[in-house]
């Protein structure tokens, strides 16, 4: 389905979770010097404009990233950064995705694989990442395309996956292609985002992680309110295999105050917990 644009949502709770946590990720990622491989297999355009129609129609960010920038919380210090990074002064204009989240870590060593099928932001993509040589930009199914480049050559790779998930078959070709990936490339970082809107599918998406025999998950998952099956989605989630070890203590601290600033009401909640032990 080539209907969904991020640009719609660009900068909300959703993408404040889903960031934090990939920053993280390659912060560690950068530790070690031998080169890694950055693989995003639903990149969309790279770059957001904020006063853009698509942003402006439900101002999703304002209940996102605008409530987070400027607070002094040690915790939040490289996600500020990274978005600052791509805004002019104190404007808050423009909110990066995850691929020009990615480029701001790649080394001369390093190499990012960013795949996306809407064929306008595939061109959007392809101009937001063109100063970036390490970058390559793929139109092409990205589930897929990550199954073509495992095992790295680097034998290190950090994999985001984070589809729209419209298509409801999204969530089991998402466990498939998760499993495939883990079967050629166990070592691999791979986080897996999910929107909770019929909270069913990601308790059948649990079961399927726990019994697919990969372990060292973990999760995380951010509510601004209550499940509901009628108001959309209400929280958003990773999944992480092969975390870094101090990513849980990281999270732990943090997940609190985010629902505390950005929660709507009582029924705001967070997770953080082991779903399969190492």
């Amino acid at each position: 389905m080539l209907s969904y644009r991020h640009s719609f949502h660009a900068g909300n709770f959703a993408d404040v979770l889903k960031h934090i946590v990939l920053i993280e990720l390659l912060q560690h990622m950068v530790k070690k010097e031998k080169a890694f491989s950055y693989i995003d297999t639903h990149s969309g355009a790279g770059l957001y404009h904020l006063r853009s129609d698509h942003a402006e129609k439900n101002q999703e960010y304002q209940k996102g990233i605008t409530k987070l920038i400027d607070l002094g919380w040690p915790e939040l210090l490289s996600y500020q950064t990274a978005v600052k990074a791509v805004n002019a002064g104190n404007d808050l204009t423009f909110y990066p995705g995850s691929p020009l989240l990615a480029t701001q870590y790649l080394r001369a060593q390093d190499q990012a694989w960013c795949f996306e099928l809407h064929p306008e932001d595939s061109v959007f993509l392809a101009n937001n990442l063109r100063p970036f040589k390490q970058a390559r930009v793929r139109r092409e199914d990205g589930l897929k395309g990550l199954l073509s480049l495992l095992p790295p050559d680097s034998r290190r790779a950090l994999v985001l996956i984070d589809p729209s998930y419209e298509i409801k078959s999204d969530y089991d070709e998402v466990f498939q292609t998760v499993l495939k990936a883990h079967k050629k490339f166990a070592t691999g970082t791979y986080a897996i985002w999910y929107p909770v809107v019929d909270r069913a599918r990601i308790n059948r998406l649990d079961k399927q992680l726990i019994s697919s025999g990969i372990t060292n998950i973990q999760r995380y998952e951010l509510g601004l309110d209550a499940d509901s099956s009628t108001r959309g989605m209400t929280s958003s989630g990773m999944f992480v295999i092969n975390p870094p070890w101090q990513l849980m203590e990281t999270m732990t601290a943090l997940l609190p105050k985010l629902v505390k600033t950005l929660g709507e009401n009582t029924g705001a909640f967070y997770r953080a917990d082991i779903l399969v032990a190492q």
